[in-house]
């Protein structure tokens, strides 16, 4: 029977980002679940500087995506290097959403007051994504949800707080695929 040490770890290095998934919600319960490991993250001072918006309306995470997309595309114009020509092919195609499929968007905001937000929220995504895996369900930061901060409809539709702001876009499911483990380049490290 593994230690709890080795089931923390396990977690921690065979977590992947999932960008397929299966077609089955998410029920409310888990993704509170989520959440409530979520807010047991480091946070300075104790301030807990986040707020949670939960999307399952798949319609606004398609507009969110149609929105984003010519943005994310603008932004990578005469990028060269193969990831980013990857992406914006990617990009390009009609039936390609920046949500994967995946059920639930949670977006982590961070209040725009307490200068530890980005931190915070930051500490808080990768907790929620580790309980999410832990769970059995698939998580991604979906860094290309950023744009939709320069839409004021999808804003206020989204029903972000004033003083606050979208830190993380994470979106969960139940996977649709068991991504292999990425080569990691082995740490430089100074010890003094």
């Amino acid at each position: 029977m593994p230690t709890e040490v080795e089931v923390v770890l396990a977690a921690i290095k065979e977590r992947r980002s999932i960008r397929a998934y299966e077609e089955r919600p998410l029920d409310e319960e888990t993704v509170a679940a989520i959440i409530e490991a979520g807010i047991h993250a480091p946070t300075a001072m104790g301030l807990q500087p986040w707020q949670f918006i939960v999307v399952r309306d798949r319609a606004l995470m398609k507009q969110i995506s149609d929105y984003c997309k010519p943005v994310l595309r603008g932004m990578l114009e005469g990028a060269t290097d193969e990831m980013a020509v990857v992406f914006r092919d990617l990009l390009s195609r009609e039936d390609f959403e920046i949500f994967y499929g995946a059920s639930a968007l949670v977006l982590v905001l961070g209040d725009e007051k307490n200068p530890y937000s980005t931190y915070d929220c930051t500490l808080c995504a990768g907790t929620m994504m580790l309980a999410a895996h832990a769970m059995g369900i698939g998580s991604c930061w979906i860094g290309s949800a950023g744009p939709v901060v320069g839409n004021s409809e999808l804003m206020k539709r989204l029903e972000v707080p004033p003083g606050y702001a979208i830190i993380a876009p994470l979106i969960f499911g139940y996977p649709g695929e068991r991504p292999e483990m990425p080569v990691r380049a082995e740490p430089k490290v100074t010890w003094i």
